[in-house]
C-alpha cells in the first residue's frame, strides 16, 4: 500500500521535472488536457510561485481544478485575486473567481465525461449526479479564469 507520504514527493519530483520541461517551451498535454505553468504571488511573501497545472476547457473557457484539495497554490489564488498561465512562449494574465460548487459541478461533469484519471481524486465517476459533483466541489476548489485586457 503507497501512503500519502509517497504520493506526495512522487507528485513533488513530477512537478520539478514537469516544470523544467513547460519552462523549456516544451507544450505537454496532462491526461488530454493543455498543461500550463500557473504563476501567482504568494499570499504571505509577495513572491511569486509556479506549478505546473492541467487547465480545463470548455467552450473557449479557462478553469483551474485542485485535484489535491487545499493546496498552496489555491490559496494564494484565492488571495491574489489573478495569475498567469504560460504556455510555451505564451504567457496570458487571468483573473480568478473561485465558483461555488454548484457553478462548478456542471463543469466538472462535463470535463470528466472523457477518461480522466484526475476523477479519482474527486470521489466522483463521469456517471456520478450533479449533486456528487457539488459535494465533491466543497473540498476541492475550482475557478473560472478571465483573460484581462
Amino acid at each position: 500500500m503507497v501512503n500519502k507520504q509517497q504520493i506526495l514527493r512522487f507528485a513533488r519530483i513530477g512537478n520539478r521535472v514537469i516544470t523544467a520541461l513547460l519552462r523549456a517551451g516544451i507544450k505537454l498535454n496532462g491526461l488530454g488536457y493543455p498543461m500550463y505553468l500557473l504563476t501567482v504571488l504568494g499570499r504571505k511573501s509577495g513572491l511569486p510561485r509556479t506549478t505546473p497545472i492541467v487547465v480545463l476547457m470548455s467552450q473557449n473557457e479557462y478553469y483551474l481544478g485542485s485535484p489535491y484539495g487545499m493546496v498552496d497554490w489555491v490559496r494564494n489564488l484565492r488571495a491574489a485575486g489573478e495569475a498567469t498561465l504560460t504556455r510555451g512562449r505564451r504567457t496570458e494574465t487571468f483573473t480568478a473567481r473561485e465558483l461555488s460548487p454548484k457553478e462548478a459541478a456542471p463543469v466538472l461533469k462535463e470535463a470528466f465525461k472523457k477518461d480522466n484519471p484526475f476523477v479519482r481524486t474527486y470521489g466522483v465517476t463521469p456517471q456520478s449526479s450533479l449533486e456528487e459533483f457539488e459535494r465533491a466541489a466543497l473540498t476541492h476548489p475550482f475557478f473560472h479564469l478571465q483573460r484581462v485586457s
